[in-house]
This record gives C-alpha cells, sequence and structure tokens, in this order.
C-alpha cells in the first residue's frame, strides 16, 4: 500500500488551509436566505447551495475542533425534517480556533462549499461545510442534540449504489437512499452527533491516533478479531474510522480483536485517509481481547521451510533489527529461506547514489545470530540508484537469506542490474542463465519498480527455483469510499505488466522441466482474488497457496478496518500437486499498534 507518513503528515497541515482552494464551486443563485442544515445538505452528496451565501443557519454545537489546521464546529439543527436523506449536521470551517462551545445556540451566516479531501484527483467524496462564516451566539448551555445510534441493524448490508455512467461513474449526483446502501446511509449522517456502542477494534490504533472498529460484529469475522476483505463485492459496510477530539496522549493503545467498550460519541466526519470517520468528543473504555503474536511450526528435518517478510525500509538506522531477528527466530521458527523485501540500502532514504546494502543485510543477519538462530548467508542484486520505486533515496530490493547448514545456493555468475536471468535446460533439467539474476528488468513494466530476484537452491539434492517479488503498490487506486462507484484502481495496469511477466518465466523454466519446483513469493500487492493474482497463477502454473486456509485466516495485511491479502506465496504443480506443504499466515505486525512492520510474514513448509 501507499506510505501513510508523508502524506499524512502533509495533510495534517495543509487539510483545512486549502479547503476554499480545494473546494467544488458550482455555480448557483446568488444569495439564500432562511435556510437550514437540512436544506443545505439536501439529498444527494452535493450541496443544492454550493457556492451561495446562506444566511442566520440555526443550530446547536456538537463538537469543537480546536487543533491542526482543519479548525472549526459542527452544527446540528435540534428540529430536524422527516427526511432520512438529509444530514441534520454540518461542519462549519473557522480556520482558527472557535469562539464557541458545544451546547451553544448559534446562527451561521457563510457561504457553503464543498470541500475535497486530498483534492479533486483524488476520487474522493467532499465535505459539506459553510466556510468564511459570521457566528452568532444565540445561548448558552443548550443540550446536545442526541446522538444517531449506528449499530448492525441500522447500516444496509450493501455498500454503495453503482455510479452514474453519464457522470463518469460519480455518485455525487444519485439520490441517497440510507436504507439501501451503507455510504448513503453514512452520508445522511454527515456531520451529525453519532454513536457506536461496545465496539470491536478491527483495525489497531496506528502512529495517527486513529483506529477502526465494526458495528457489524460477525461480518466476515476472522478467527482473531478482525473483518476480512474477501472480494471487490464484500467491502465491509460495518466498519468505521474512529478518532479523537481530546489529546492524543489519551487515545487507547488498541490491537484488533480489542473493545471500545460503552459509548463512543461524536461528530460523523469524513477525510481522505478512510473516509467516514467519527471523531469522538467521548471515547468508550478499551478493552483487552488479549491477543498475542502468532507462532509457526518447525520445519522437520525434511521440510523445506520459504518465508517471505517484508521488512519495511530496513536501513542501518532503525531500532527494530532485534525485534525483526526474534520475530524470524522464535515467531518464523528460523525458515530455511527467506524473501525479505524493502531491505534498503546502507545509508537509507540519504540520496548520495549509494547502492550496497551489506550494512543493512549485515547487521540483521547478525541480530539473527544474537537471538539464537542461524547464521544466514545471503544473495541479492544492487539495482540501479533511484530506479525502483519506495522511499526516495532508499533503493529497496529483494533479498534471499538463507541457512547454509539446511540449503545451498547454486551460484552461476552473469546477474547484475540490467542483465536478464534465461532458462537453458541442461541434461534435461532446468537452469537459470544466471543466480541469482533479475528477471527481464528492460521490461517497462518494472519502470520505478522493483524488479523480480530469481534463484536456484538446493535442498536434500533436489533444486528449487525460488522468485522474490515486490510488485508495483496500490498507490493512486480510489479508496473504497470513493465518489466513483466502483473505484478505479489504476495502478492494477502495472502490476498486471508486471505479473505478465513473472508468469511468463515461470513457464520458460516449466517449458523446459514440466515438474520443476518453483516458488514465487513476495509482496504482490494485491489480494488472492485479484486479477493480478489470476495472471501470476496463469493456466496452472503457479497456485496462490494462502487459498488453502479457510476464508477467514486469508490476511496478512490490515487497512482501514480490512484484514486483507497482499503478500502471497505461489507455488507450480509439482508442490501443489502432492498437497504435501503447509502453509500459514503468522500474525505478529498487521493487528498491533507496536508492529514494526505493515505486513505479517508468510511460511510455506514442503517436502521437495
Amino acid at each position: 500500500m501507499p506510505s501513510r507518513s508523508s502524506a499524512r503528515l502533509a495533510a495534517l497541515t495543509v487539510a483545512a488551509v486549502c479547503s476554499a482552494a480545494s473546494a467544488v464551486v458550482l455555480t448557483s443563485p446568488a444569495h439564500a436566505d432562511s435556510v437550514r442544515v437540512h436544506d443545505i445538505q439536501g439529498t444527494t452528496r452535493i450541496s443544492p447551495f454550493a457556492g451561495q451565501k446562506v444566511t442566520d443557519v440555526p443550530g446547536v454545537v456538537t463538537a469543537t475542533r480546536t487543533y491542526g489546521s482543519s479548525k472549526g464546529f459542527w452544527l446540528q439543527d435540534p428540529t430536524p425534517d422527516d427526511d432520512p436523506a438529509t444530514s441534520e449536521g454540518v461542519f462549519v470551517f473557522t480556520g482558527s480556533a472557535p469562539k464557541v462551545a458545544a451546547g451553544d445556540a448559534v446562527t451561521v451566516t457563510g457561504t457553503v462549499s464543498e470541500y475535497v479531501p486530498g483534492g479533486t484527483s483524488s476520487g474522493n467524496q467532499s465535505v459539506t461545510e459553510i466556510t468564511k462564516p459570521t457566528v452568532t451566539t444565540v445561548s448558552t448551555g443548550n443540550a446536545v442534540p442526541a446522538p444517531v445510534v449506528v449499530d448492525e441493524d441500522a447500516v444496509p448490508d450493501a455498500y454503495a449504489p453503482a455510479g452514474d455512467s453519464a457522470a463518469g461513474g460519480s455518485i455525487n449526483g444519485l439520490a441517497l437512499d440510507p436504507s439501501a446502501y451503507a455510504l448513503d446511509y453514512y452520508e445522511s449522517l454527515e456531520g451529525m452527533n453519532v454513536q457506536v456502542a461496545d465496539a470491536r477494534v478491527v483495525t489497531a490504533t496506528d502512529p495517527y491516533s486513529e483506529l477502526w472498529v465494526t458495528v457489524k460484529p460477525w461480518e466476515h469475522r476472522s478467527r482473531r478479531g478482525g473483518t476480512v476483505y474477501g472480494s471487490y463485492d464484500a467491502q465491509n459496510t460495518g466498519r468505521l474510522q474512529i478518532q479523537s477530539l481530546g489529546a492524543t496522549a489519551d487515545f487507547p493503545k488498541a490491537d484488533v480483536g480489542d473493545t471500545l467498550r460503552g459509548a463512543t460519541t461524536g461528530p460523523l466526519d469524513f477525510n481522505q485517509f478512510g473516509g467516514y470517520t467519527l471523531v469522538a468528543s467521548r471515547l468508550g473504555t478499551l478493552e483487552s481481547g488479549g491477543l498475542e503474536r502468532e507462532t509457526t511450526q518447525k520445519q522437520s528435518g525434511r521440510e523445506l521451510a520459504v518465508a517471505t517478510y517484508n521488512v519495511e525500509n530496513l536501513d542501518p538506522s532503525d531500532a527494530t533489527f532485534d525485534q525483526h531477528a526474534s520475530a524470524i527466530v522464535h515467531n518464523l521458527q528460523s525458515p530455511d529461506i527467506v524473501s525479505l523485501e524493502e531491505i534498503q540500502d546502507n545509508n537509507g532514504a540519504k540520496d548520495d547514489g549509494t547502492v550496497d546494502a551489506d550494512r543493512t543485510v549485515t547487521k540483521l543477519i547478525d541480530a539473527i545470530a544474537a537471538a539464537g538462530g542461524p547464521t544466514y548467508d545471503w544473495r541479492s542484486i544492487n539495482p540501479v540508484n533511484d530506479q525502483d520505486g519506495g522511499e526516495p533515496g532508499g533503493n529497496i530490493r529483494q533479498v534471499f537469506l538463507f541457512n547454509p547448514e539446511r540449503v545451498s545456493f547454486t551460484d552461476r555468475a552473469g546477474g547484475d542490474s540490467t542483465t536478464a536471468v534465461g532458462v537453458t535446460k541442461v541434461q534435461g533439467k532446468a537452469r537459470l542463465t544466471a543466480s541469482p539474476g533479475r528477471i527481464d528488468p528492460a521490461n517497462a513494466a518494472w519502470a520505478n519498480s522493483r524488479k523480480p530476484l530469481a534463484g536456484e537452491f538446493v535442498f536434500h539434492g533436489r533444486t528449487v527455483f525460488v522468485i522474490a517479488n515486490h510488485l508495483n503498490s496500490k498507490g493512486g487506486d480510489q479508496g473504497l469510499t470513493s465518489q466513483y462507484q466502483p473505484p478505479v484502481r489504476s495502478s492494477e495496469v502495472q502490476r498486471h505488466a508486471q505479473a505478465t511477466a513473472v508468469n511468463a518465466f515461470v513457464k520458460d523454466i516449466l517449458s523446459v522441466q514440466k515438474n520443476a519446483e518453483v516458488v514465487a513469493l513476495g509482496d504482490m500487492n494485491d489480494f488472492e482474488f485479484s486479477g493480478t493474482a489470476k495472471i501470476l497463477e496463469g493456466d496452472g502454473e503457479l497456485w496462490s497457496a494462502i487459498k488453502s486456509l479457510p476464508k477467514s485466516e486469508r490476511y496478512t495485511y490490515d487497512y482501514q478496518g480490512n484484514q486483507q491479502v497482499l503478500d502471497q506465496i505461489l507455488v507450480s504443480p509439482a508442490i501443489r500437486r502432492g498437497c504435501d506443504f503447509e502453509y500459514d499466515s503468522v500474525h505478529v505486525n498487521s493487528e498491533f499498534h507496536d508492529q514494526i512492520s505493515d505486513h505479517d510474514p508468510q511460511v510455506l513448509r514442503f517436502r521437495p
């Protein structure tokens, strides 16, 4: 997935400042008097008063936001109309600390705007706001309107209507049907005081003091308490992001399976990092679910254990080496081969032409040995400087670790950053022209992206071909809460081309040796049900072994309340046919607030 750190930090400082500049300004009549909040919100996602000045809009302040640059308050009409499609709440953007308090009855004069978090190019829905306000306090100490209870009975099972083809697939102009679609239901509450109760956490607290809960406890529940994303048509309507209007130091440090016991109450907002968000004036009490990190089985003497692990931009300056080492030794049980993704060069993000990563890898190998694991050997190929994407200057690449006491690596000269590895036939067997080697590095599919690393390993006299991958990220895709339904997944174009190249290489191996044992693994940045996975699998050349697990256990990543598969290990028919393998998604990171990577490692054990 795209890195949130840089994008989030930027957004927190500019989101509201850019409100006027990023607003959707629609041509409309010059002036409107005597309108209520529900008139402003209207029955679609776009206010019928967008671009107009409205005068003396009455309501009660339900909450204020005094931090960051999105300062303002939420105004709610305590006298609702009888139309369930029209929200009774709206955000009033002040740009500085508001001079009102919850319980104040006020009137607001200002301009109605449709602010698009992330900008119009993001495809996000807009937030209806009153900007440049003049606020008059009528009285203080009034009761805040009672919150609308958001629960499993209230939220529809269908996620979103299909977009209007005449509007490029946008749902903005469609009449809201809050009884039929979850996104319409949430939109009909935009800006209103809402409440969830005894809500289970389905994405752990992140560094930005936010978490996700579900109001539908049994909706695609995972074995460990999360919510599994199993298809493009199962978006999981009960997910809701939780933030707080209080101090970040007081925000709960929650893991998946924990519960916010009691009521969590506050206005329903919309942001670019997850869509509809309950910004809590009052948070429930965190109750631990007792989730613990998993440990996989140790491979037997005859089993080869192959793992993939995205270590998230690891470089020598990081403080996570001992934790990664402990995970590899204790939780993964020291696999024989580990494909590492996101190993950075020796000085990390410093962009000075350095491409070597020996210091990074050696530091990890030493930490593994100190943790009681084997002394791994390693193989990799340096990328061309600044050509493989990722954090600028970091030169991330895939690296093979292997235990030389259990498995040997077949070194064959000729592999470098720009030379394509091929397949030849020697004594009836497939052989790589270079080991390690990179697959088709000049192919445009790999522009600004990691090139796959292929190598030959020998275990108990049998050759196993291993291909380490880190495919193009999902950066640029529209979110599930996009105004465009279904959302556009633009990143698939490059990823599909990459999957085609990997599948073609596996075909080359199998055309020479039908029973070759091939493992293609890594951060595929796509789901096991995706078009990318189908292209990788081809006509049976590969099969994603995570599909051997029950659906409730198929996840390696947790994003916006959805547990999903991004990391995969695919196997050739010779491995799959015998059914003599075990697959484990080892949950040590994705469900925890103190994760050292956002990915869970995967382990495959089989008998070559």
